[in-house]
């Protein structure tokens, strides 16, 4: 019998379809589908995901858990492909890791939100924050690295609400596993990176020199009215200083386009922030309204506007991107390979190189690019 994960949304996802994974019976036939309440697209997804696992699996047992089934469990018990809704109590969270028996590996630390964007509705899946003990998060660490991983990313709803710092979590954990060689980081809030992380950033090489960002716009009024507590200026000093200290570093982002009340102007703001913070990677989301959140009782921008935009944002993040990796042809770069000879620089730049195998790293020079990927050998 066999347990598959369809899993949705973000990285923490990920970590938590590998520990329900490992409850499964191990005699039956089970497909976890865990879903994502991030935008109403997500959701979507996540029902088209059950409905496609019952064709395409008529003999086992589906089981649907995750945001958006915390979010609407009478919706998705009354789906007839399910058999199972997994509601999870957040008030005991427990470590988690993700693609177990891989290089990478996704580690969870932390859970839930204090914060109240008014455009979410995580906060009202997951609750309010809650940080993993050390020692559990220290114990999950060495189970991956046994298993094979050579890089482990610390990932959750909002780590950099982590209760001591983010900081000193990763200088307790660099410490206590020396043979912790890679460690990367998932979305961070910029206006909570402690000063323990920036000393990090600065000197520790072990540190992966890519920050993905949770920006979301580049207008501050736009800003202030998602609640978000930095300003635009904010955002470009973060990077500024990022940069600063680690030259190498680079940066992703996380944006939404069409906000309600968001005019050209503003929208104009945030494709002006794809340059003042140099960000080679961004995440665009078109706006869509959760239910009962306040964004969806402002007054909405028009559709079509919002995938305009969200067009708009996206082609200009991918022109950047192209550049960069042009800019990357003829340079030696350390390269970690994950899969099929594919894997990633330091700073997440996506990598071939023929003839690797998994786990394989080093000193690759850059010969050329095609499109998204870029080809290298060995140096």
């Amino acid at each position: 019998m066999s347990v598959e994960a369809i899993t949705l949304g973000c990285r923490l996802n990920f970590a938590e379809s590998e520990a329900m994974k490992a409850l499964a019976p191990a005699n039956e036939e089970w497909v976890i589908v865990n879903s994502c309440a991030v935008t109403a697209e997500a959701v979507r997804q996540s029902r088209q995901a059950i409905r496609r696992a019952r064709r395409e699996r008529p003999n086992a047992k589906i089981l649907a858990a995750g945001c958006a089934v915390q979010l609407e469990p009478d919706r998705f018990r009354a789906m007839p492909e399910v058999d199972r809704v997994q509601l999870k109590d957040f008030s005991k969270p427990t470590v988690s890791a993700g693609f177990q028996g891989h290089v990478r590996s996704f580690v969870s630390v932390q859970t839930g939100c204090d914060h109240r964007c008014t455009f979410c509705s995580i906060w009202q899946a997951r609750g309010p924050s809650r940080s993993m003990p050390f020692e559990a998060i220290r114990d999950a660490v060495e189970a991956e690295l046994d298993k094979g991983a050579k890089e482990i990313v610390l990932t959750g709803v909002d780590i950099t609400s982590f209760e001591g710092g983010l900081g000193r979590l990763c200088e307790r954990l660099l410490t206590a596993v020396p043979r912790l060689d890679r460690l990367r980081l998932s979305s961070l809030d910029s206006i909570e990176i402690d000063e323990a992380l920036f000393e990090l950033i600065a000197g520790e090489p072990r540190l992966m020199p890519h920050f993905h960002l949770s920006l979301q716009s580049g207008d501050d009024m736009i800003l202030k009215r998602m609640k978000r507590r930095h300003s635009r200026a904010d955002a470009v000093r973060m990077v500024e200083r990022i940069k600063s200290v680690r030259p190498n570093a680079t940066i992703g982002a996380d944006l939404i386009a069409g906000f309600p009340t968001e005019t050209e102007a503003m929208a104009a703001n945030s494709l002006k922030l794809l340059d003042d913070c140099d960000i080679i990677a961004a995440h665009v989301f078109p706006f869509s309204p959760r239910p009962e959140t306040p964004a969806a009782r402002m007054p909405q921008v028009d559709r079509t506007r919002i995938k305009a935009r969200a067009a708009r944002l996206r082609e200009a993040a991918s022109a950047r991107r192209s550049a960069w990796l042009d800019r990357l042809v003829g340079t030696t770069q350390p390269v970690l390979i994950e899969n099929r000879a594919k894997g990633h620089s330091d700073a997440f730049a996506p990598v071939v190189i023929a003839g690797s195998k998994r786990g394989d790293a080093g000193q690759a020079r850059i010969t050329t690019r095609d499109g998204d990927l870029l080809t290298a050998v060995w140096a």
